[in-house]
């Protein structure tokens, strides 16, 4: 009879049983309704101040209790798969597979910020033919809403101070991040420890500048002038398209951080480092969609 623990004779790796997956898809949604209910609230209209606050405290326990399951399961699974790889299971086949989701994941988020981008062109580059189409319902409204843009009355940021300013940290760090990278290929740990932790200081205080000038936008009131028309349309998309980047960008300083960790315990050779790979990979995705988002966002339509 043949050993049925006997070593395959192929390239591909076949995963052991795994709880990772049922346990995210649980975490994830009892986050996603935490969410809803926390933005929308279960508390009736006449149940009280009491009953309220504690039927909001309750809402933000759903929400967090689900982000906790997530980032649990994010922890747990990407940790088997190193293990995977340490145990030698990343074979050639299996290190091309891995690069191919990686691009496709990549791919996944340029469609997300293609969305945004569209509806900005949408609003800033069509807003001549919206203002001479026939009157329909409320549309001369809205086509009047777009005749300009940015609308009337909006004060827009100066794209030549902190836009500038997080266009030349994320440029920078993008030539660290290279930097890193090749030292790791040729064998010097030291430059690519160095190189990788100036490239989460940038990308720290990268984080630190849009913070700040959320809190500028915020209470110079730039973006909420009740009586501009249409200001409520350029703050909502401002804010989507730049506070999704920013939202990628301390993801990506996370990434990389874990590859740091990793470095500094001896993992990671020049022959075997996808998961550093990775992480340049999404790092540079995050600092073209940063080149967009100032030349267009900030400096041709801003």
């Amino acid at each position: 009879m043949a050993d049925a623990h006997a070593v395959p004779h192929h390239d591909y790796h076949l995963v052991n049983p795994s709880p990772w997956p049922l346990v995210s898809s649980i975490a994830t949604v009892i986050m996603m309704i935490g969410a809803v209910v926390w933005m929308k609230g279960l508390a009736p209209a006449d149940s009280g101040p009491l009953a309220s606050a504690l039927l909001a405290k309750g809402d933000k326990a759903l929400f967090f209790a689900g982000l906790a399951g997530v980032l649990v399961s994010m922890f747990g699974w990407w940790a088997d798969v190193i293990k995977e790889s340490k145990a030698g299971d990343h074979t050639p086949v299996v290190s091309i597979g891995l690069r191919y989701g990686m691009i496709l994941f990549i791919a996944s988020e340029i469609m997300f910020f293609a969305a945004f981008f569209w509806m900005f062109f949408e609003m800033a580059v069509f807003n001549e033919a919206r203002a001479h189409v026939p009157e329909i319902g409320n549309w001369a409204d809205t086509a009047a809403a777009w005749s300009t843009w940015p609308p009337k009355g909006v004060e827009v940021l100066d794209a030549w101070q902190l836009p500038l300013l997080n266009t030349i940290i994320l440029l920078l760090s993008g030539t660290t991040v290279t930097w890193a990278h090749h030292a790791l290929q040729v064998g010097d740990r030291k430059a690519t420890k160095i190189g990788l932790g100036i490239t989460i200081a940038l990308g720290v205080l990268f984080t630190a500048v849009q913070a700040y000038e959320y809190s500028h936008i915020i209470h110079e009131n730039l973006f909420f002038n009740e009586e501009a028309a249409n200001a409520g349309l350029y703050g909502s998309i401002f804010f989507m398209a730049t506070g999704f980047h920013g939202f990628h960008v301390l993801i990506g300083t996370i990434f990389l951080t874990v590859c740091l960790l990793r470095l500094l315990a001896g993992q990671m050779s020049p022959e075997k480092h996808f998961g550093f790979e990775a992480a340049a990979w999404y790092w540079h995705f995050v600092d073209v969609v940063w080149l967009f988002l100032f030349a267009f966002v900030y400096v041709t339509f801003g």
